[in-house]
């Protein structure tokens, strides 16, 4: 019979890049105990990287070396396993949306599960508990803009709304108008304001 970390590595070599290996998900090989210990012996050897209590990823090996998946492939898999929602910070969406040239320098994603802090390789991420408003139209563009409108706060909401009502295509923006009465009172007013004022 195969030893417990062969087949963790083959059962980890099987499934797409960046897809986290969690603990819970290997009980068909062996107990926790048997698993976790594994799991840390695989860690040691460099052939997983532990992103998170019970969360592994499997490193790229190239010709140039070996290193993390890419953190936008983990944090989708991440957020698919775990059946959370897993969204881009108010800093970035502004960004991609154009309404500030700040450049995030920490990668902060917003989570409908618990915050906490994940290792990719050396790049550390962190997952902040957000309220559902902000997780609304999750990968959408509305939903960016929502994000992008609660960083930005209620002085520079009307302004930065009426630059997405221009930038936005109709019917993104439509989704936006839509959503305002899941929103804080305050955006709610600056959304409609906009949109019908």
């Amino acid at each position: 019979m195969q030893p417990l970390t062969e087949q963790i590595l083959a059962h980890s070599e099987g499934l797409p890049e960046g897809t986290p290996v969690a603990a819970k998900s290997l009980l068909h090989l062996g107990n926790r105990a048997a698993v976790d210990q594994a799991l840390s012996r695989l860690t040691e050897r460099g052939q997983l990287i532990r992103a998170g209590r019970g969360v592994y990823l499997r490193p790229i090996t190239s010709r140039f070396g070996t290193r993390a998946p890419s953190v936008e492939q983990a944090v989708e898999a991440l957020a698919t396993q775990r059946g959370e929602v897993i969204v881009s910070n108010g800093v970035a969406a502004a960004n991609a949306l154009g309404l500030t040239t700040q450049v995030p320098i920490r990668s902060v994603y917003l989570t409908s599960g618990r915050s906490r802090t994940m290792n990719f390789g050396k790049q550390v991420i962190e997952l902040r508990h957000a309220p559902r408003w902000q997780l609304t139209l999750a990968n959408r563009p509305a939903g960016e803009a929502v994000r992008a409108l609660a960083w930005l706060g209620p002085e520079k909401a009307e302004e930065a709304l009426k630059t997405l009502k221009r930038k936005m295509p109709a019917g993104a923006f439509g989704e936006l108008v839509a959503v305002a009465p899941q929103l804080p009172t305050w955006l709610a007013r600056s959304v409609g304001k906009t949109a019908y004022g």
